[in-house]
């Protein structure tokens, strides 16, 4: 197992590489251009410069987050076959510079969604969260303003602006997909790249839907055990897996995340995963919390400790903190709360592994 820390570069986050690698025990970065839109190819030139400028703070980059999959290939539109050639030619590049995973997501249109990027809790600290009955009076130009207004103006993942023109569009798009089409839409991109996968050693994790329920009348297809089950069964590569994110699958109560955790590892399709709690108000209503079991509903312990037993041997996040301590950052990724919450999950791998020798 490694432990890997998200960050942006270009100046696009307040985390410094410097910082990162002063975290105990974190090994590399999740890290992406950012500035290269969906579709678009990495080219070798910027690969190899983002990969230089982390090796050079002492750090790896073997886990990229995320390649965008082009939304014509979600809609399965004849233009879909030059944006995935484009894919797998991103995929050779980050391959020479020695990536090992690739996590994506297939929501279409849109990413995550939180109803309130800086929702105050009782200890002082500021957590993103979510309200189901204020998310679905709004609009689409509300979500986006309340986004950006909460941005701190860098990128929200998934939240380009790039993106927000067709958005209008392709929600209506979306309105007659099935989840079925949507499947097959998702088919025909994994038979086409899961060969140079193979061939390029990485393994590919796809993002959960966040949250794990419809807006928009958009369709979710990676929210529960059993769309994880069927959509892994989509293609029999073994380079074809899941990013085990516990925040977003333990959006929906009904979900146990760490049967998940021991089912899906035991497969051996979890390359990677992104540990963080989060504490529900309501049945749809939650915000997040602070790594710890105690802070939130999901034993984090439980989860650690199925992973490990069941033969996981990729790459730990540690996902959204809260914003303490006065830290200014982009929503959910400050430096603080995050490398507490790193060694938190460390410490609980520890405890797990020496346990069972």
């Amino acid at each position: 197992m490694k432990m890997v820390f998200r960050w942006w570069p270009n100046g696009d986050d307040t985390v410094t590489l410097g910082q990162i690698r002063q975290i105990p025990g974190v090994s590399g970065v999740a890290t992406m251009l950012s500035d290269i839109p969906a579709g678009e190819v990495w080219s070798k030139e910027a690969v190899f410069s983002l990969r230089d400028q982390v090796h050079e703070a002492g750090l790896e980059m073997e886990v990229i987050e995320s390649v965008n999959v082009h939304e014509d290939i979600k809609k399965g539109l004849p233009s879909r076959d030059e944006y995935i050639s484009n894919y797998i030619t991103t995929m050779k590049n980050l391959h020479e510079a020695g990536v090992k995973c690739i996590c994506y997501n297939l929501m279409p249109v849109m990413d995550w969604f939180r109803s309130n990027l800086e929702m105050p809790l009782s200890d002082g600290s500021f957590a993103m969260a979510y309200e189901h009955a204020y998310a679905k009076g709004l609009t689409l130009d509300k979500i986006i303003d309340s986004m950006m207004n909460g941005s701190h103006d860098m990128t929200l993942p998934g939240w380009e602006p790039e993106r927000f023109p067709a958005m209008t569009k392709d929600i209506e798009f979306y309105q007659n997909v099935s989840a079925e089409e949507y499947f097959k839409n998702i088919t025909y991109f994994l038979d086409a790249v899961m060969p140079y996968a193979e061939e390029y050693d990485i393994d590919f994790g796809v993002h959960p839907d966040d949250p794990p329920w419809p807006l928009f009348h958009l369709p979710k297809v990676i929210c529960s055990t059993e769309s994880i089950r069927e959509f892994l069964n989509l293609n029999t590569s073994k380079r074809h897996g899941l990013t085990l994110c516990t925040g977003s699958l333990g959006a929906n109560k009904e979900n146990d995340v760490p049967a998940m955790a021991k089912e899906f590892a035991s497969m051996g399709r979890v390359p990677f995963v992104h540990l963080r709690n989060v504490k529900h108000t309501q049945d749809k209503d939650f915000h997040e919390s602070a790594h710890l079991s105690s802070e939130g509903d999901l034993d984090m312990y439980q989860i650690i400790k199925n992973l490990h037993d069941n033969g996981f041997d990729g790459y730990i996040r540690p996902d959204h903190g809260r914003r303490i301590w006065g830290e200014v950052s982009r929503p959910g990724y400050g430096l603080y709360d995050r490398a507490i919450g790193a060694n938190y999950l460390l410490g609980l791998w520890e405890a797990v592994d020496k346990a069972s020798r």
